[in-house]
């Protein structure tokens, strides 16, 4: 008998337990203490479960730990929340909390046996970790202000809530043929990057001022590598009705066979987007309407950096940024003394690893700013850590060969000191493995982790890549550069990339970045 594919092994054991129920097994594993049979390991996704690296591990310690993701719906996390996600962080987790891409929170060092209490402690916050990963719909990602922005196109707060009732721990839906990303927005900067989503709802006017949602599908990274397809365009009303047309038809004729070409990208370069869209109207009761595209914010201007008016009388909301999503428990804690001494009640993480304070009162924000600056949060960034993601890293991740979140904080601090006038805001990716968990094929420098040889030793390092954006139909994938080298080089790399900007003739990085590529 022939040996079983990875999809076939993947699928077999969805198939032979749904992923949701995996839950009662954890209550069993934590509390009898048991071997973890490997099935249900994978099985542990559904709850936002992941096996780490045990590079940070003693030598001596044969404990299993994981990584948990915990889902922050519409990004959002009331005071209540910070202080259970504070008391997971110092309790369970070793001070680890890190935002990721997806406006969720995860933690590291994370024991088995502790989860029932970890469980409880989120659940009473209204948290929740099922469906943060696994062959699921992730978190639906949002613009952060959408409830609060003066310039916003439309508030999306209902139609957010609607989606993520839809995909909560939804059965129907808990088998799908890989992982499902899909955003929504209302925002005039578009900040939610829905050219890499699977699917997406941008919001727009028409000429009569009717609000309307541009949709696009079959966006993503790694080996679903493309920009998200336009279909049409929908009503408020109907988005959620799209949705779930879309998930249908991704459950029911996605590919299972190769887990390499599974995601819905894949689904709608072999259907066709024509035949896509067929189906989809065979599933709902109105047709998508074919309209202009709006014209979208490059990448690197999607933020909500520094303080705004509020559309609420009296209230300001602040776009902070942070290194690479690490917050963890000293930061955390900071923010929520900042939060009752100055009458905060709600953050929102945003798609790019930072957070947006949206809501206090207008005469405390500038006493904010400063006394976030202390811990190291700061609203107005450099152009070098407003857009600086990094994924996970060697430390926890078991498919990463080189360090992440550590470099890109050292990296944007000796940048700010050797380029201390720089003006134009850059992005930067730091991922430790060449899949694309902190996308770097979308951004102006990303470094894609890979091993490189130095004399006869094979080290940690990274590969560069150059000219990622996103702006719409204009979108560019960032491109190898085929220039390697070794990790603790990567200051020297990186600065030598800026001076060689300066000294050129080119107006901006991006069209530096093209014409290093192409020359």
């Amino acid at each position: 008998m022939s040996k079983e594919t990875k999809a076939q092994r993947v699928e077999r054991i969805k198939r032979e337990k749904d992923g949701l129920d995996v839950l009662e097994d954890i209550y069993r594993y934590a509390k009898s203490g048991e071997e973890i049979d490997p099935e249900d390991i994978d099985r542990f996704k559904w709850y936002g479960l992941y096996t780490q690296n045990r590079n940070l591990q003693d030598e001596n310690d044969g404990t299993l730990y994981f990584m948990l993701r915990v889902k922050l719906v519409g990004g959002r996390m009331d005071l209540n929340q910070l202080e259970a996600a504070l008391e997971v962080s110092k309790r369970y987790a070793r001070g680890t909390a890190d935002f990721t891409t997806r406006q969720d929170l995860q933690f590291h060092f994370i024991k088995v046996k502790d989860l029932p209490a970890i469980f409880s402690c989120l659940s009473e916050a209204g948290l929740t970790t099922a469906f943060a990963a696994g062959d699921t719909a992730r978190n639906v990602v949002t613009c952060p202000v959408s409830d609060v922005d003066r310039e916003r196109i439309y508030d999306v707060e209902e139609i957010t809530k609607e989606l993520n009732g839809y995909f909560d721990a939804n059965r129907e839906i808990s088998n799908l043929p890989r992982k499902y990303k899909v955003g929504i927005s209302g925002c005039s900067k578009h900040c939610t990057s829905h050219e890499i989503q699977d699917l997406s709802f941008n919001a727009k006017k028409d000429k009569d001022g009717r609000v309307l949602f541009d949709v696009s599908v079959g966006g993503g990274l790694a080996s679903n590598k493309r920009t998200a397809s336009y279909i049409g365009t929908a009503q408020p009303h109907q988005v959620l009705a799209v949705a779930k047309a879309v998930t249908e038809i991704y459950r029911d004729y996605g590919n299972r066979e190769n887990r390499n070409r599974a995601r819905l990208g894949h689904l709608l370069d072999t259907l066709g987007v024509e035949q896509f869209i067929e189906i989809l109207h065979s599933k709902v009761d109105f047709r998508l309407q074919l309209d202009d595209v709006q014209k979208y914010t490059p990448y690197a201007k999607r933020e909500h950096f520094g303080i705004h008016k509020s559309i609420k009388e009296g209230r300001s909301y602040i776009g902070c940024a942070i290194n690479g999503g690490k917050i963890g428990a000293n930061g955390l804690s900071g923010l929520i003394k900042i939060a009752k001494k100055y009458g905060i009640t709600s953050i929102r993480a945003t798609t790019a690893q930072n957070f947006v304070i949206t809501d206090l009162p207008s005469e405390n924000a500038v006493f904010v700013v400063e006394e976030l600056k202390e811990i190291g949060i700061d609203a107005e960034p450099s152009p070098f850590k407003a857009r600086t993601l990094s994924c996970t890293g060697i430390n926890f991740c078991k498919f990463a060969v080189s360090e992440t979140k550590d470099l890109a904080a050292k990296l944007v601090e000796h940048l700010e000191r050797k380029f201390p006038l720089f003006e134009e805001r850059l992005s930067f990716s730091v991922n430790g493995c060449p899949n694309s968990c902190a996308h770097p094929h979308i951004v102006d420098i990303g470094l894609l982790g890979c091993k490189v040889k130095r004399g006869a030793e094979s080290v940690p390092g990274f590969e560069l890549i150059l000219g990622g954006n996103l702006e719409g139909e204009q979108s560019s994938f960032g491109r190898k550069t085929g220039i390697r080298f070794a990790a603790d080089d990567t200051f020297v790399v990186v600065e030598s990339i800026l001076e060689s900007y300066q000294a050129s003739h080119y107006k901006n990085f991006y069209d530096y970045a093209y014409g290093i590529i192409y020359e």
